[in-house]
């Protein structure tokens, strides 16, 4: 099941297990259970801490099995098998049940601990989602430390029927006793911060008690943890607040342009940023979102405002909020999102296997995703709003030589509709001869470009139409002392390195602005006569 490399990967790391690990195996008499009892030898085979037990009779679901520890109340368990990006999962969940320290701070592992009350949590993943790492491997870590929470991750693509029988049609979802709990990418502290109702307050009056910031950087993503690093290595009193650190590289598949590295994945660029920040001396306060920004008064103090009531106060301010997909703002987009409405391809792709999908914008980006999509599912229609296709002649004469694939273009979206339910279909505008047309499908992809989140900055900072921050070439904004940089500016070219060198810019130019109005005034010399 495993080549030789990642069996010698694997024995590297089960070398760190501190204690014997018991995985419990449900089979049948499928091929996927013969692949997964070939996979449970691999790993058995790579360390003496480690058996296997099949029991074939059992009331699971099947193929899955189960991870635990004699003498440890775990209940953790993988319902397919979890190759792909969940691979990891699977090996950060033998190391952790198995005794290896988690990375997470002292506080949040005591809040997982502490936290009251008995949880059942059930995640459908994908193997092609990027974002479904974060949300498996945090939960299974909270099966770990707590023994009040079962965690089972499921590959919905195995389990078609359940996938089906709950509506799952976004990936990751996660039901918690048997209810839909929540969809998206979420990490243990967002998880903590649902489930502990008092903990949003408690993080409110520590925010609140902190003493100004030098430089105050909102927004985590690369041109963000950029500036904190640049600040931070000038010695300054540095704070970044972050509604989730990465940012937009959270949602990227792959990375392939950043220069030096041939290739990465989003995730693992977000982590390696967080990391890297970590290492200086910055306070880091994640899962804030800003909602105003006052200019400075008379102590010479900006505020930024946060949406759970706090403050947070700085000589100068780095905005560095990002971009997020934008929206086609029709009826239908917003009742059927995650019920066949999806901004990412990679992550909800395999849930629509063998069914009929659109997907709007013909852009690289809309390109791209129709050729993805095409080897998934039955059919794509690509709808694009102008007269031609926007993307690149090389993915535009791959899309056209795919046989399930039909382009329209000069169509506007103007409805997607369904049975209250799921998406059964959408309605567009023939924008040359003015008529209307249906397409039956069960899914629409949406790949429209991006929209600045800088909403809560009108009336403050100078805006371009477009809702980009207006700066000039130090990153300066049209508010004294506060600095911008990366996709939610105007900055043209919207890729990861230029957002970090604008980041790093902004950073300098904060920190010169800090040097030249913290300067001492000249002295006047008396003259006597």
């Amino acid at each position: 099941m495993l080549d030789n490399d990642l069996k010698a990967q694997l024995k590297g790391y089960l070398e760190r297990l501190r204690r014997p690990v018991v995985i419990t195996a449900s089979v049948d008499d499928g091929d996927k259970s013969r692949e997964m009892l070939e996979l449970l030898e691999d790993i058995r085979s790579q360390s003496d801490l480690v058996t296997v037990e099949v029991r074939p009779d059992d009331d699971e679901r099947k193929p899955s099995f189960a991870l635990s520890s004699p003498g440890h109340d775990i209940s953790l368990r993988f319902a397919g098998l979890p190759m792909g990006h969940e691979f990891t999962s699977l090996v950060l969940a033998l190391l952790q049940v198995g005794g290896h320290p988690p990375k997470a701070t002292p506080e949040v592992l005591e809040q997982a601990r502490a936290l009251p009350g008995r949880y059942h949590f059930e995640t459908y993943y994908s193997l092609s989602c990027q974002n479904c790492p974060d949300v498996v491997q945090a939960l299974n870590l909270l099966a770990v430390l707590n023994p009040n929470v079962s965690h089972v991750a499921i590959d919905g693509a195995l389990f078609q029927d359940e996938v089906e029988a709950r509506q799952v049609m976004s990936v990751p979802s996660v039901f918690l006793n048997g209810e839909p709990f929540d969809q998206g990418r979420m990490g243990l502290e967002q998880i903590l911060a649902r489930l502990d109702t008092g903990a949003a307050q408690r993080e409110a009056e520590k925010i609140a008690a902190k003493d100004p910031f030098d430089v105050l950087v909102v927004g985590g993503g690369p041109a963000g943890a950029a500036a904190a690093v640049y600040a931070a290595r000038k010695g300054i009193r540095t704070g970044v607040a972050a509604e989730r650190f990465g940012g937009q590289v959270l949602d990227t598949m792959s990375i392939e342009n950043f220069i030096s590295v041939p290739h990465t994945e989003g995730p693992r660029l977000a982590a390696q940023l967080e990391q890297h920040v970590r290492e200086y001396d910055v306070d880091v306060m994640n899962l804030q979102r800003a909602t105003r920004l006052v200019p400075a008064g008379d102590d010479g103090l900006l505020t930024v405002e946060l949406e759970n009531g706090a403050a947070l106060r700085a000589k100068t301010v780095v905005l560095s909020t990002g971009a997020r997909w934008r929206q086609m703002g029709v009826p239908g987009e917003d009742q059927y999102r995650n019920k066949g409405v999806a901004y990412c391809p990679h992550c909800d792709g395999p849930l629509f296997k063998g069914k009929r999908v659109a997907v709007i914008g013909g852009g690289n980006s809309g390109v791209e995703a129709a050729i993805d999509l095409a080897g998934i599912v039955g059919h794509v229609t690509l709808l694009e709003f102008d007269d031609r296709l926007r993307a690149d002649e090389v993915l535009q004469r791959k899309l056209r030589s795919l046989p399930n694939v039909a382009i329209i273009t000069s169509a506007q979206t103007t409805e997607v509709l369904g049975d209250g339910q799921k998406v059964t279909g959408l309605v567009y505008k023939d924008r040359v001869g003015g008529d209307s047309h249906r397409v039956e499908l069960e899914g629409v992809f949406v790949q429209i470009g991006l929209l600045p989140n800088t909403e809560w900055l009108k009336g403050t900072v100078e805006l371009s139409p477009r809702g980009e921050i207006v700066v000039d070439e130090r990153g300066q904004t049209s508010v004294p002392g506060v600095f911008a940089a990366g996709d939610c500016t105007t900055v043209p070219y919207k890729q990861i390195v230029i957002a970090m060198g604008e980041g790093s810019k902004a950073a300098l130019a904060a920190f010169d602005h800090l040097v030249r109005t913290s300067a001492p005034a000249p002295q006047v010399e008396a003259h006597v006569a």
